[in-house]
């Protein structure tokens, strides 16, 4: 006999499938309000419990959208919006899966980094050229960190992909940053890391995407060889990122 714990799991998964035969016929379009509880657990057979667990599950995955004192309204299902949601998912997450976040930068920031060189402009350029300074002249991690961070994500912006976007930030955040950083600054390892930035900015301002997708890959993989051979040492902080 099934548990009730399945069994529910196994109510609210129907309704949540319901739901989303609706959106994907087009009869629940983007944007559009959903009919109140009542009525809408009445139409899909469901009771107003399991249809208000399946709205929880499907807001918190970006499909549905709770507007208080408005309704209940499916949104514009950007692929961007997904991601973020996944992101908050991430958020909640330890570092248990370090290695597999490390694993999914080194598959999306050299892509990404590979399509900004064709498309980069002037200005986001000069951006990115000032960060490098900044970095160069910073021993705080904390301060590190957002340059760090705002130096990828600029990178990633210039690719112009609102979805790739998304993805990278995701996986960026969840990187252990600041820890990696004081432990860079702890180990004086800055002038290689400075140097792998200014590679990765000149394959940028030569519009070389195969020089880019290099040495993004490079810079990537060499921080992540470094932090898991210390990983017990880097775990130690408390600072997640």
């Amino acid at each position: 006999m099934s548990s009730p714990e399945t069994v529910g799991s196994s109510v609210v998964d129907e309704a949540i499938d319901r739901i989303k035969r609706r959106i994907e016929s087009g009869e629940f379009a983007p944007g559009q309000k959903l009919p109140p509880e009542t009525a809408l657990a009445s139409d899909l057979e469901l009771s107003r419990l399991s249809l208000r667990e399946a709205v929880r599950a499907l807001t918190m995955a970006g499909v549905l959208e709770v507007r208080h004192g408005a309704g209940t309204f499916v949104t514009d299902l950007r692929p961007d919006r997904v991601v973020d949601a996944i992101g908050r998912f991430l958020q909640l997450s330890h570092d248990t899966g370090l290695r597999e976040l490390f694993e999914c930068r080194r598959v999306v920031e050299p892509g990404a980094t590979s399509l900004a060189a064709t498309r980069i402009d002037e200005a986001q350029l000069a951006e990115l050229g000032d960060r490098i300074e900044r970095m160069r002249t910073l021993r705080d991690p904390q301060e590190l960190v957002a340059e760090d961070l705002a130096f990828h994500s600029g990178i990633v912006a210039a690719a112009g992909n609102r979805t790739l976007q998304s993805l990278a930030g995701t996986v960026a955040q969840r990187t252990a940053r600041a820890r990696i950083w004081r432990a860079l600054v702890k180990d004086d390892v800055l002038t290689r890391t400075h140097q792998q930035h200014n590679d990765i900015y000149r394959a940028l301002q030569d519009r070389d995407s195969m020089a880019a997708f290099v040495a993004a890959t490079r810079h990537v993989a060499d921080v992540e060889s470094w932090v898991l051979g210390r990983l017990h040492g880097v775990a130690d902080d408390e600072d997640v990122r």
